[in-house]
């Protein structure tokens, strides 16, 4: 009687093997599973503003608006701010500027001619 069980168990083993096997895709791997992939920080927003040069140096710089709720702004220069014209105290000037933490980073800081 076990040599019967043994033999049916052998049997179905081997015609069931081969159906298995079929039955699997070839060549196919299992979707990735999705992870999250780290965000990029979005890009600072660029501003602008125009005043009239209350100090300068060349680390810094600071104008004093007309109007709005800052009288006084104080940027940041570095290596990568453009300037245009010679920045000099009394002049009047627009700043393009980027805040990072608690700086303001000119970008770009250009001389307005003269109003004649």
């Amino acid at each position: 009687m076990s040599r019967i069980r043994t033999s049916s168990l052998l049997f179905g083993v081997l015609v069931l093997s081969p159906a298995l096997a079929f039955a699997m895709p070839q060549g196919q791997t299992p979707p990735p599973a999705k992870t999250s992939a780290p965000k990029a920080a979005p890009a600072p927003a660029v501003h602008a503003t125009n005043g009239v040069v209350k100090t300068v140096d060349a680390t810094s710089l600071v104008i004093t608006r007309p109007s709005g709720k800052e009288k006084e702004m104080t940027f940041v220069l570095n290596t990568s701010t453009q300037t245009k014209g010679t920045v000099a105290v009394g002049s009047a000037v627009e700043v393009r500027y980027k805040t990072m933490g608690k700086d303001n980073v000119a970008s770009a800081v250009t001389v307005q001619a003269k109003k004649k």
